[in-house]
């Protein structure tokens, strides 16, 4: 920021015009009115330097209230949409859903652990398991050892849970930030995911389950994917479910965000309602928020809940995903992320938004990082 003059700050002048400050550069002092001598006119001199301190400081804090104000509102408001009180009947619609690990189709449990698992979820809102089947290959295939026991535990479930549905969890990292990965751009990519799903729902899944990350909002190739699995699954009376990006907490923040970062996280409301309409069930993977207070995190939830509501349509099952794991790095703090938080943010939005909508649950992430304190608050907060 320029101070307005020829590089000369007249604000402290004295009644004569003569700078009170014996080093600012006074006209009948050393230098003071020949640019040519000692100090004079040249920013190495004193006065040049205390002047160009003082505009380095103004432009900073420019930047930094540029930044931080905006910065602050958006908290505000996020704490501001946590508070309220939920309605009475924001809590389990009974098509919750349940990411599990990899171990349970690789040959690590038991029937035991089947018996203890239904005995976890009894009572619950459970409806949907979720199942680490992948990862796919970078090619789209995915190759049949991958999971050697899903037969096995599809059966112990159906026997020890009735009613609840079993679905392949199958993804892979994108090639949108990084040349390694699956490219979704190729139609040959396209066509192998296809054919994994087939022979994927041939083994006795009751759907399939894709997370594919990172995705780019606008991302046209997914939505194409998602069409052909959507006649896949349809013809063989599967479930097509899909983990979804959060949605833009400000117009096209994405793009804001990508521009800076390189990684633009979240989705527009509107591509996100593209991906809801084409698929029976979208699960909202709403942590790694970035919030670092329960109270913002919940605020952050209760407004994605909401935007996601106001775009889902009614034929599709919509789940908010919940903090079942504990982790501490940039973008993720378990003492913000918890699961009450969660549940509260859910409920407001919930109650907000669309309160008598059936087809809406919450889906826990994940089984193997789970504490007690996590199930006890979802079934006291949720289930209730």
């Amino acid at each position: 920021m320029r101070d307005g003059g020829g590089g000369r700050d007249l604000a402290g002048a004295g009644p004569d015009g003569a700078d009170p400050d014996p080093e600012g550069g006074n006209p009948d002092g050393p230098g003071g009115g020949d640019p040519d001598g000692p100090g004079g006119g040249d920013a190495s001199g004193p006065g040049g330097r205390k002047r160009l301190r003082r505009r380095v400081l103004r432009c900073t804090a420019l930047v930094l209230a540029l930044l931080v104000l905006p910065l602050l509102t958006a908290e505000t408001a996020l704490r501001i949409n946590y508070a309220g009180t939920p309605g009475a009947g924001a809590s389990t619609r009974h098509q919750d859903g349940l990411w599990l690990g990899h171990a349970w189709v690789d040959g690590r449990k038991t029937d035991e652990d089947v018996r203890e698992l239904a005995q976890r979820l009894k009572g619950t809102g459970i409806r949907d398991l979720y199942v680490h089947s992948g990862p796919l290959e970078h090619d789209g295939t995915l190759p049949d050892s991958a999971y050697p026991r899903a037969r096995w535990l599809i059966a112990a479930v159906h026997r020890e849970l009735p009613g609840v549905r079993v679905q392949a969890w199958l993804g892979d990292v994108l090639a949108t930030e990084s040349p390694d990965g699956l490219h979704l751009e190729r139609a040959a990519t396209r066509t192998a995911i296809l054919a994994s799903a087939r022979r994927v729902l041939a083994t006795g899944y009751d759907g399939v389950h894709f997370d594919l990350e990172p995705l780019h909002s606008g991302d046209r190739h997914y939505l194409s994917l998602l069409d052909g699995l959507r006649a896949l699954t349809r013809a063989r009376h599967a479930l097509l479910s899909v983990a979804a990006h959060q949605i833009d907490p400000l117009p096209a923040f994405h793009s804001l965000w990508g521009a800076t970062t390189g990684h633009p996280k979240w989705w527009s409301q509107a591509y996100f309602g593209q991906v809801a309409r084409r698929v029976d069930q979208i699960a909202v993977m709403s942590y790694d928020t970035m919030q670092p207070l329960p109270s913002l995190y919940g605020g952050y939830v209760a407004q994605q809940t909401s935007l996601a509501l106001e775009v889902t349509p009614d034929t599709t099952d919509l789940l908010m995903g919940l903090p079942f794991y504990h982790e501490n790095r940039f973008g993720h703090w378990a003492h913000a992320e918890t699961v009450p938080a969660a549940v509260r943010g859910v409920r407001l939005g919930l109650s907000r938004t669309d309160a008598d909508r059936v087809r809406f649950g919450v889906a826990l992430y994940v089984d193997f990082a789970a504490t007690e304190a996590d199930w006890r608050a979802y079934r006291d907060d949720w289930v209730r």
